[in-house]
């Protein structure tokens, strides 16, 4: 039997979670809610399912089993933790949170219900993403040496004034960061493993009228010795393909979007050549680079089934609310390290205090 699911918040992410969950074997979207009533009657209509003006009357729909959460990042504690209270299962789009106190009621809320929690990070079921992620585990890159990401977006004006939240530390929690880089931030320290030390310097340069940076420039240490770079931007264009490099003593590749540019290793194998050649197809298309709406649905799809696989088995999915908290605690390392000025020890035992969020990057 199909896992009844439902979509809390119905702005434009919804419509990848509507597409995902209908292409999810054992998943079926059931009904929506928004505190907006016609954003939620907007979704219905075009996918069929019921619209809710009432949370507490979506959740107590007992065809419903799953929920997911794309509301503004700041706004995803309050539905996450009433739907576990509510005996839902949960999926949250990125950041998880936008404070480390905020992450952990999440969590503990889902632990204490008993059901399922992800974080949507779907970069981690990109067959190139994959392909690294394996290779790194047989040792093929030696001792890593470094981890670098680079996220040269661009966002217009319009883009951040089309919606009062956007750039807003109270419901972005932070601009090209925790908005567009956590995907890749995620990404890389899922490869390289945990960050020991962070140093980093963010601003706001080329747009108006918001609180958070546009651009971000930090240089980690990793517990296994290896240096890394994160780049993040949303002041550049036109916009070009998030990147991510991982290098080490016997071998290195390069991955844009979903395509590995690079696969260079000093034990060659057979299957070297396969892999590149199927991983530089370059059909993975601007991955929004200039425009969020051209991401694909794909790889929420994977990790939707994942979830619905964990929920059917009684197994923890692939990306827990533990998982997803790691790439906030080092976005929030890095607006901390740009204020003091001082390198940041990972991890955090608390928030950071952080003045920005009083005055804005911008000054």
């Amino acid at each position: 039997m199909a896992l009844g699911f439902g979509i809390i918040g119905c702005g434009m992410i919804a419509n990848f979670h509507s597409k995902a969950i209908n292409d999810v074997r054992g998943a079926k979207l059931v009904a929506c809610y928004d505190n907006v009533p016609a954003a939620a009657d907007r979704l219905a209509n075009s996918t069929g399912c019921r619209a809710y003006h009432d949370l507490k009357a979506m959740l107590a729909d007992p065809d419903l089993d799953v929920v997911t959460i794309g509301t503004p990042s700041g706004a995803h504690m309050d539905p996450a933790v009433a739907a576990a209270r509510a005996g839902k299962h949960v999926i949250v789009e990125k950041p998880l949170e936008i404070t480390l106190k905020r992450c952990d009621k999440i969590i503990s809320e889902c632990e204490k219900a008993g059901v399922v929690l992800s974080t949507i990070f779907p970069s981690r079921f990109h067959n190139s993403s994959v392909e690294i992620k394996k290779a790194i585990d047989q040792g093929r890159f030696g001792q890593l040496s470094a981890g670098d990401t680079y996220v040269k977006w661009y966002r217009t004006q319009e883009y951040y004034d089309s919606g009062a939240w956007r750039g807003t530390w109270e419901l972005d929690g932070g601009g090209a960061l925790m908005n567009q880089a956590i995907h890749s931030v995620d990404l890389l320290s899922w490869l390289m493993g945990p960050v020991s030390e962070i140093r980093g310097q963010v601003s706001l340069l080329a747009h108006k009228r918001i609180a958070v940076e546009d651009h971000a420039v930090a240089t980690l240490k990793f517990e296994n010795g290896a240096l890394g770079v994160i780049e993040a931007s949303t002041a550049i264009y036109p916009g070009y393909l998030k990147r991510v490099e991982i290098h080490g003593s016997t071998g290195s590749a390069m991955m844009e979007e979903e395509d590995i540019v690079k696969w260079d290793f000093k034990k060659k194998r057979a299957s070297d050549k396969t892999i590149h050649a199927k991983m530089a197809g370059r059909l993975s298309g601007g991955g929004g680079a200039a425009d969020p709406a051209a991401i694909g649905h794909h790889g929420h799809t994977h990790q939707f089934q994942d979830v619905v696989k964990a929920i059917k088995n009684g197994t923890k999915p692939a990306i827990d609310g533990h998982e997803g908290r790691r790439s906030v605690e080092i976005i929030l390392a890095i607006y901390k390290a740009s204020e003091t000025g001082k390198a940041v020890s990972l991890p955090l035992k608390s928030d950071p205090v952080l003045k920005v969020r009083k005055t804005g990057v911008g000054g």
